[in-house]
C-alpha cells in the first residue's frame, strides 16, 4: 500500500453530518464532505492485509462478509492516497454502476469486514467511494457512453430500480437495445419513492437517468407491465425480456384495528412524502402527514428509521420505533464472528434526530403489538403493546409476553414497516411462476425462468436485499442475457468490464 504505517498513524475520521436539529428544518442531505488531505489520509489506513474480506462478497457462517459487487477497495484506496482520483474512479466504476447510490445508502458490508476494523475503527471504505465518484462528475471524467456498434437485439427491462437500471447498463454498452419500463411517473424504483431525499438527495438518480438517456437507453414511465402492458406482448416485441419489479409484497400486521384510518404501510407514507416533495401541487391526502401527530412506526430497520425521520421533518408530536426483537448487542456476539457484517446496536440518523428533538431514543425493543385501538368512529388513536422477554424453547428463541406489561402507546398515525415478503402477485400470476413457502418464487435456474427468454433479478428473485446487491443481481442477469442472445462470447469481450470512461 501507498503508506503501510497509515493505520498506525491516523485514526478513522467520519465526513461531518449537518447537525440533528439544523437538518429537520429542510429535506436536503445531511452527508458531509471530507476534505481531500484528510481523504488522503483516510486511504492510507488500508492495509496491506493479504485476504481483502472487504471485497469479497462471500457468505461465511451464516453470515456476509465484504462487498457483493467485488469493489477493488484496496486498489482505489492506494490510488486515493497517491492522490489518482480519475485512476481511483476508474477501478471504482469498473464493479459498480452507480457508486454515488451506494456511498450514500449501502450499509458498508464492507467496512464490517476491514482487517483494520478488527482490533480498532475500519476505513471510511463508504465516505472515500462516494468521494471519487463525485469528483468523478464534478470534473467531468464521467460522459455518456453509447455504444459504438450495436447488435441489432432488442431488449425489455421491467422495472427502474437500482437492478434494472444495472441491467440495462450493462446490456445497452453490450450494443442492444433496451427499453425500461416503469409504472410510476419516474425512472428510480425505491431509489426514487422508498429512500427519503435527505438520504439519497433525488437530483443525483436524475443524473444519472439523463446519462443513461443520452447513452441510448429508452425509459417509458407509467406503465405497468401486466396489467397496463401484457407480457406477452413484451415476449413478441422484444429478444428477451427482464423483470426487476422488485419485492413490493409487504409484510402486514394481522392484528385487531388494522383496517382504521390512520395506519399506512411505511412504503405508501414515504412514497407520498417524496411525491408531495418532486410535485408541490400535488394532492396528497392529510391522514399521510405526520403534521401534529403521535407517531408509532412498527419495525426497527432502515425503513422504520426513515418514517421516524420523515415524521420528524413533517412536524410530528411524538414518536416511536417499535421492535419485537431484543436490542441488539453493543459488540459482536460470539455467534456474529469477523469478517462478517457485525450485528451491532447504532443510533442511526433518524434516531439521533429524534433524540435532538425529544431527549430520547425513540426504538423501544421487546415490543409486541397486539392491537390498533380506535376512537368509534373509525380513527386509530392508540396502539396497544406488549414487552417480551426472549426464551429459548426446543432450540429456538421465543417471544414470551410479560405479564402486566401491557400498555396503549397514543397515536394518531401508525406505520407498518417490517419488511417485505418477495414480489407482487401480478407478473409471477401472469407467467404462472409458483412461489415457495418463504413468498420467493420457483422454477428459476439462475436468473433465467421457465419462459423462453424471459429472466429475473434483483429482490423480485432474490427477496428483499440491499441496493448494492440490487446492483450486482442486474450485472449477471445481464451477463446470462447477453449470452442468450448472442453466445458464450457476448460481454467477456463487448465491453462488460471495460474501462469506465470515454477514451
Amino acid at each position: 500500500m501507498g503508506k503501510p504505517t497509515g493505520f498506525l498513524e491516523y485514526e478513522r475520521v467520519s465526513p461531518p453530518a449537518r447537525p440533528a436539529l439544523a437538518r429537520l428544518g429542510d429535506w436536503e442531505e445531511f452527508h458531509g464532505e471530507l476534505p481531500e488531505e484528510e481523504l488522503r489520509r483516510q486511504a492510507a489506513r488500508c492495509i496491506d492485509c493479504g485476504t481483502p474480506f472487504c471485497h469479497a462478497g462471500m457468505d461465511l457462517g451464516g453470515g456476509m462478509a465484504g462487498c457483493p459487487l467485488g469493489n477493488l477497495i484496496p486498489e482505489w484506496n492506494d490510488l486515493d492516497y497517491r492522490g489518482a482520483w480519475r485512476a481511483a474512479a476508474e477501478r471504482l466504476l469498473a464493479t459498480n454502476d452507480f457508486p454515488e447510490f451506494t456511498g450514500r445508502v449501502c450499509p458498508a458490508l464492507c467496512e464490517g469486514s476491514c482487517a483494520v476494523g478488527k482490533y480498532g475503527r475500519p476505513v471510511t471504505v463508504r465516505a472515500l467511494e462516494l468521494a471519487i465518484v463525485e469528483r468523478a462528475f464534478a470534473e467531468e471524467w464521467i460522459l455518456p457512453r453509447p455504444p459504438r456498434v450495436r447488435t441489432g437485439k432488442k431488449v425489455a427491462v421491467v422495472g427502474a430500480g437500482p437492478a434494472g437500471l444495472a441491467c440495462a447498463v450493462r446490456l445497452n454498452r453490450a450494443g442492444h437495445a433496451v427499453t425500461v419500463f416503469e409504472r410510476a411517473d419516474r425512472p428510480g424504483g425505491l431509489l426514487l419513492y422508498g429512500i427519503p431525499p435527505m438520504k439519497l438527495g433525488k437530483e443525483i438518480i436524475r443524473r444519472r437517468v439523463d446519462l443513461l438517456v443520452a447513452e441510448g437507453i429508452r425509459f417509458v414511465t407509467g406503465v405497468e407491465v401486466g396489467r397496463d402492458l401484457p407480457v406477452e406482448t413484451l415476449r413478441a416485441e422484444f429478444d428477451a425480456v427482464v423483470l426487476c419489479a422488485g419485492a413490493g409484497k409487504p409484510r402486514d400486521l394481522a392484528v385487531p384495528g388494522r383496517n382504521l384510518a390512520g395506519i399506512h404501510l411505511a412504503l405508501e407514507f414515504l412514497s407520498a412524502n417524496t411525491r408531495r416533495l418532486l410535485s408541490p401541487g400535488s394532492d396528497e391526502s392529510f391522514s399521510l402527514s405526520a403534521a401534529g401527530k403521535d407517531v408509532v412506526v412498527v419495525g426497527g430497520g432502515d425503513t422504520g428509521t426513515d418514517c421516524v425521520a420523515t415524521a420528524l421533518r413533517q412536524g410530528c408530536r411524538s414518536v416511536r420505533q417499535l421492535e419485537i426483537l431484543p436490542r441488539p448487542p453493543v459488540e459482536r456476539s460470539v455467534e456474529n464472528p469477523w469478517p462478517q457484517y457485525p450485528r451491532v446496536f447504532k443510533v442511526d440518523y433518524g434516531q439521533e434526530e429524534a433524540i435532538a428533538v425529544f431527549g430520547r431514543d425513540p426504538r423501544e425493543y421487546g415490543v409486541l403489538v397486539e392491537e390498533f385501538v380506535g376512537d368509534g368512529a373509525g380513527r386509530l388513536i392508540g396502539v396497544r403493546v406488549a414487552r417480551v422477554s426472549w426464551e429459548k424453547r426446543g432450540g429456538r428463541a421465543i417471544p414470551v409476553e410479560i405479564a402486566g406489561s401491557g400498555e396503549v402507546l397514543p397515536a394518531q398515525l401508525g406505520l407498518i414497516a417490517p419488511g417485505f415478503l418477495g414480489p407482487e402477485d401480478l407478473l409471477p400470476d401472469r407467467l404462472g411462476l409458483p412461489r415457495r413457502p418463504d413468498g420467493l418464487l420457483e422454477g428459476l435456474k439462475g436468473y433465467a425462468t421457465s419462459h423462453e427468454g424471459v429472466f429475473i433479478a434483483g429482490d423480485m428473485r432474490r427477496g428483499q436485499s440491499l441496493v448494492v446487491w440490487a446492483i450486482r443481481e442486474g450485472r449477471e442477469a445481464a451477463r446470462e442475457v447477453d449470452r442468450y442472445l448472442l453466445g458464450e462470447e457476448g460481454l467477456t469481450w463487448m465491453g462488460f468490464t471495460s474501462p469506465a470512461f470515454l477514451p
